[in-house]
């Protein structure tokens, strides 16, 4: 097992990573930029070190500083959490070539999933469903609509190497499709220095179901059930709940079968996510892997009374899964959501400031990861998450019930939060039947459901 693991990350999932080092009895450094300096990570972490300013580039994304550090302290492992370095392939690479463990996937496979035409034609030698699409990336627009005549609208355009929704439009018909490529193709220079795009059918009211899978170096995969993540806004999850509430039984088990099949046909180790889209019929088709932890991995974790996280460190380290598949057995419902600082009647404005007082809810099938505290700033330069609160029933309905609970009890001073907001889609009747779908939040806002 490790001796010193450095996290390369902030806010709450540097604090849950840290929280999962001392229950393994790991030692941990944190890294922090200047506007972190008193960031709680920076407190319970063993050791800290500042790696730059503010600006995530010179910092967070600093991966000169942040090997420096790690060798520095004599870290033999580092984590990067989600987001920013956790799907860089380049750094990995580093990592491993300074004789410090990645704890994640190896450099290939990142390469492998992050590239998205590449993804879906490995998916599609596996035998695991995609949507009507390319085969292949494409680069200009003439050749790209040849291709959108035999594929048929509405089609997705998405960049190859994208994710968080840039480089993404839905072309209605012949006629707007030039147009909408060239802007994706424009957006996915700029985000990511690759003009490589591919096309899918566009999946009209679709629900987004992701499995949460994790293998080990001896050959063992295990898929932990499924997540909704339908309620997004703009491509970016705001609830996650496990399990996805009108998934049939059948379904659901030939979906963790095809997400094994999907981590086995590219040698997969770590924690990882294999994301479908399902339509009203509950036809589902592979839409990415992605290579990381996710935010939304606590309900899972609720769900199936793992630790994902120790899991996940523990596989890095080489040893084998501690549960195998037959294991795996899903206890009643959880529901995650992510409360941040933000003005949703002002188009989700961010809200950045000093919290001043807050109150976090509590009690039987509570949980919430944070790294706020009385005195915390949110700045204007990383995600303005305040915390996620989980929750647990036996069923849905208790579920919802106590989400509602925690929500009405949790206060948050000195900065605009979506608490509010987040409370009126707990009572919304489409919400509560289980019917939302990726477009139920822009409804939601026109007063249509």
């Amino acid at each position: 097992m490790f001796k010193k693991i450095l996290i390369a990350n902030r806010g709450e999932i540097a604090v849950r990573i840290i929280r999962a080092c001392r229950a393994l009895g790991i030692k941990t450094v944190a890294v922090y930029s200047t506007a972190d300096r008193n960031s709680l990570h920076t407190y319970l972490a063993d050791e800290s070190v500042c790696i730059g300013p503010a600006a995530a580039r010179d910092s967070y994304l600093n991966t000169t500083a942040i090997l420096q550090a790690a060798k520095g302290k004599g870290a033999d492992a580092i984590h990067p959490g989600y987001g920013f370095l956790s799907e860089n392939s380049t750094f990995a690479k580093l990592c491993v070539e300074n004789g410090i463990t990645w704890i994640g996937p190896s450099p290939e496979v990142i390469d492998r999933m992050g590239n998205k035409s590449q993804a879906r034609r490995t998916m599609m030698d596996a035998g695991v469903p995609v949507v009507p699409g390319s085969a292949r990336g494409v680069h200009d627009a003439e050749a790209a609509l040849l291709e959108a005549r035999e594929i048929g609208w509405p089609i997705m355009i998405k960049a190859s190497s994208g994710g968080g929704g840039k480089g993404m439009r839905v072309s209605t018909c012949e006629a707007d499709f030039i147009d909408q490529f060239n802007i994706a193709q424009r957006e996915s220079q700029n985000a990511f220095g690759d003009n490589t795009m591919y096309m899918e059918r566009f999946v009209q009211n679709p629900r987004h179901v992701e499995v949460q899978i994790i293998a080990d170096e001896h050959g063992n995969v295990v898929a932990l059930g499924e997540r909704d993540c339908s309620v997004q806004r703009n491509h970016q999850k705001m609830i996650e709940e496990s399990p996805c509430p009108v998934l049939d039984e059948a379904v659901r088990k030939q979906m963790m079968d095809d997400a094994v099949k999907a981590a086995r046909a590219v040698g997969y180790t770590s924690a990882g996510t294999i994301e479908f889209l399902m339509d009203a019929a509950q036809n589902y088709y592979f839409m990415e892997m992605n290579t990381r932890i996710q935010v939304e991995h606590c309900v899972t974790e609720m769900v199936t009374h793992t630790d994902l996280m120790c899991e996940m460190i523990r596989v890095a380290a080489g040893e084998p899964l501690s549960f195998a598949q037959d294991d795996i057995v899903l206890h009643g419902h959880a529901i995650e959501c992510r409360v941040n600082a933000e003005m949703p009647e002002k188009g989700f404005m961010p809200s950045p400031g000093v919290i001043t007082q807050t109150h976090f809810p509590g009690g039987n099938g509570v949980r919430v990861d944070t790294a706020t505290y009385d005195g915390f700033e949110i700045t204007p330069y990383y995600d303005s998450m305040i915390a996620k609160i989980i929750v647990h029933g036996r069923d849905r309905t208790e579920a919802i019930a106590k989400m509602r609970t925690a929500l009405e009890e949790m206060v948050v001073v000195g900065v605009s939060t979506n608490l509010d907001f987040q409370y009126a889609i707990m009572e919304n009747e489409t919400f509560c039947k289980g019917m939302a779908d990726t477009g139920f939040i822009e409804k939601f806002l026109r007063g249509e459901v």
